[in-house]
């Protein structure tokens, strides 16, 4: 459970940390998987509706970036969506009514592991409010070197940049991130959990370290927050319920929103999206 000064500071700054919301042995259940699907993407050499690969990713050196939609590929990432520890820290933060809108699995190799450059989730979707969150399950040490996510204080507070270029989406931002110097790491051990808003601005740079960073990402928000994009049917969007109980009266909050359309050059994951960019910050540096 968080105290008061942990659930202020994120109010405030729109990102915490919190060490040991995992037990050891749930880390090497995490990571054991994890390495068997890493093995598993042996078996590709392109990318696929569950592997996102790495550059330099080969047969006898796999190398994957991203495990799509982790909860429905093993029963142990769904078994840890719903784990109490996780979900009693985000009823904390956004009420006890709680739905889940994705979930990914971020991987960077050592001494490499591709960036990801300043976005807003709040930019690919958008709600009725924002009371949204991300819970990052960090499955290694999670250090600056390699590849910790980076967040700007406060900055959920402020305006929605435009993640758009040449008038399509572009999955980062494409004008000046102002306060970029600003930008603090989330360091945690593994087994700790990162959170940040959806509207914080967040980023990570390459790995340049001999140690992964996996990070199991899933995102979770107020069962009254509603997408802006829709729903296909009732039925889909109580399939993203993971707690508590659902609503069809969504809660309005007047916020900046801009739509993530017309839709990107590339799609299949974040890292495809932002290869477009003509100014990126992290791959550049790379």
């Amino acid at each position: 459970m968080l105290t008061r000064e942990q659930i202020d500071f994120y109010h405030e700054n729109g990102y915490l940390g919190v060490e040991g919301v995992l037990s050891a042995d749930e880390v090497a259940e995490l990571q054991q998987v994890t390495d068997d699907f890493v093995q598993l993407s042996a078996s590709v050499t392109e990318h696929t509706s569950v592997f996102d690969l790495e550059p330099g990713h080969t047969p006898e050196s796999p190398k994957l970036r991203r495990l799509k939609e982790p909860v429905d590929q093993h029963e142990v990432y769904k078994k840890n969506l719903h784990h109490p520890g996780i979900l009693a820290i985000v009823a904390q933060l956004i009420g006890q009514d709680i739905r889940s809108n994705g979930n990914k699995l971020n991987m960077k190799s050592p001494e490499y592991g591709s960036p990801v450059e300043w976005h807003q989730d709040w930019a690919f979707y958008p709600h009725t409010n924002d009371d949204i969150l991300a819970v990052g399950v960090s499955m290694d040490d999670m250090k600056y070197e390699n590849g910790c996510l980076l967040v700007i204080p406060g900055s959920h507070k402020g305006p929605i940049l435009t993640h758009h270029q040449n008038g399509r989406f572009a999955g980062a931002v494409t004008e000046d991130v102002a306060d970029a110097d600003k930008a603090v790491p989330i360091e945690l051990k593994a087994g700790g959990i990162s959170i940040h808003h959806v509207r914080t601005l967040h980023a990570s740079a390459r790995n340049v370290s001999p140690n992964p960073r996996r990070l199991l990402l899933y995102q979770y928000c107020a069962a009254d927050a509603w997408s802006i994009m829709g729903y296909g049917s009732w039925q889909e969007y109580l399939d993203t319920m993971v707690c508590g109980e659902p609503t069809k009266r969504p809660r309005m909050l007047d916020a900046p929103i801009e739509i993530p359309l017309p839709e990107a050059e590339r799609g299949g994951s974040i890292y495809e999206t932002q290869t477009i960019l003509e100014n990126p910050v992290f791959a550049r540096a790379a």
